[in-house]
């Protein structure tokens, strides 16, 4: 793959989409590799006899590791560019898979969510970073590309599971290493695009660190106020990352194979979402996206739990879009609120969603354990009333440059 490094591309107001199509297709392979562990736990389930709460630990295990790192890691490069981290990370990820995939017990399996855990807490700061600096002033068009490639790896995810690896078993997870071995290439050449076109500088310590109209407080209570949301959101998407499979087939009499083209559908709804997030909130602002993707979304996640089948789909489908919507808009204006730390915002976000989805993974799969899986469902369907914390964001628009 042949991505162009003339540097006149990365003027403001030119987006370069050669590189951000090339971010978001080795988002689509990161995040492919990392929704096969949700999607296979029927698999592991069955072999090693696994209970709810095993399930959820190696959640927890996954995602408790990208989420410590994360916002290091982006602090970290904020100040010095490591260009060339990013196959490191994919090769990480590869390993975490290859392990799982030959993994004799429980043990080793989370051995292997470690690896595939420091993949994703490399691939994400680094490379969000390069999709603003490729975005030519449409941030919210750039995010949205590039975080739709990890939503269409994250639903094909159930799919790769479905129809590659239960066939197979097991061992079929390493039919993906080739996947890998793609990003891995890919993403040398963007680390190229990165460096040859002056990016990957190291700072000179005088970046704006906030946005210029707003207070230190401003800026503090704003940030929170985003990881409530946040909370919110990916608490509740856990249960359908996780447990979505088992509550349709306990629920509805399911096969493994049939409930995972649901959550497929589901996951596609999100990939659609995600798409249209960042471009209103570049049209419309992003606080408008936030508040309506958050609170919106609360009636009908009340209604899902007390439907049928098909209602069950549908429903779903409106969830995941709405809430998708908001994740571009959330990381833009956390990038807005503090320009100059734009690799440890990414990371702060991203390691934010990791850790506390895989906390509420471990949580609700004991909760499962103990009150069953539909009640997990029912409990979650109320976590969307905390985005009437939204109020409480400034208008905020990036400062012209």
């Amino acid at each position: 793959m042949s991505i162009s490094t003339t540097p006149p591309q990365t003027k403001a107001g030119t987006t370069v989409f050669t590189v951000l199509g090339a971010a978001s297709l080795c988002h689509f392979l990161n995040d492919l590799l990392q929704a096969l562990l949700p999607a296979a736990y029927p698999i592991l389930q069955n072999n090693f006899t696994l209970s709810f709460a095993q399930v959820g630990f190696l959640t927890l295990v996954y995602q408790v590791t990208a989420s410590l790192l994360q916002p290091f890691i982006g602090s970290y490069t904020d100040r010095n560019p490591m260009p060339y981290s990013l196959p490191v990370g994919m090769a990480s990820s590869m390993i975490g898979l290859l392990t799982l995939a030959f993994a004799p017990n429980f043990s080793v399996l989370l051995v292997g969510c470690v690896f595939l855990g420091v993949g994703s807490s490399i691939f994400h700061p680094e490379t969000s970073r390069i999709a603003r600096l490729a975005s030519g002033g449409s941030h919210g068009l750039a995010q949205s590309l590039f975080q739709v490639g990890g939503n269409f790896g994250t639903a094909l995810g159930p799919l790769a599971a479905a129809f590659i690896v239960l066939p197979r078993g097991q061992s079929g997870l390493a039919w993906f290493a080739l996947a890998a071995l793609a990003g891995m290439i890919i993403l040398t050449a963007l680390g190229r695009w990165y460096q040859s076109n002056g990016h990957a500088r190291r700072s000179s310590g005088k970046a704006t660190v906030r946005h210029s109209s707003l207070s230190r407080r401003q800026v503090a209570v704003a940030m929170i106020v985003l990881l409530a949301l946040l909370f919110s959101k990916y608490i509740y998407l856990a249960s359908f990352t996780s447990y979505y499979t088992f509550y349709l087939m306990e629920r509805f009499g399911l096969d493994t194979q049939d409930a995972q083209i649901y959550q497929f559908i589901f996951f596609g709804a999100v990939a659609a979402g995600t798409i249209a997030g960042g471009p209103i909130g570049d049209r419309l602002g992003r606080k408008l996206v936030i508040w309506v993707s958050i609170l919106g979304v609360l009636p009908f996640t009340l209604l899902l739990p007390h439907v049928g089948l098909m209602p069950t789909a549908i429903l779903s489908a409106i969830i995941g879009f709405i809430l998708a919507s908001a994740f571009p808009a959330i990381v833009v204006y956390g990038q807005e609120l503090m320009p100059g730390r734009v690799g440890m915002v990414s990371g702060l976000f991203f390691g934010f969603i990791f850790g506390i989805g895989g906390i509420g993974a471990a949580l609700l799969g004991g909760l499962a354990d103990w009150k069953g899986i539909t009640f997990v469902f029912d409990l979650c369907s109320f976590l969307p009333a905390i985005g009437i914390l939204a109020l409480f964001l400034p208008n905020v628009r990036e400062p012209a440059h």
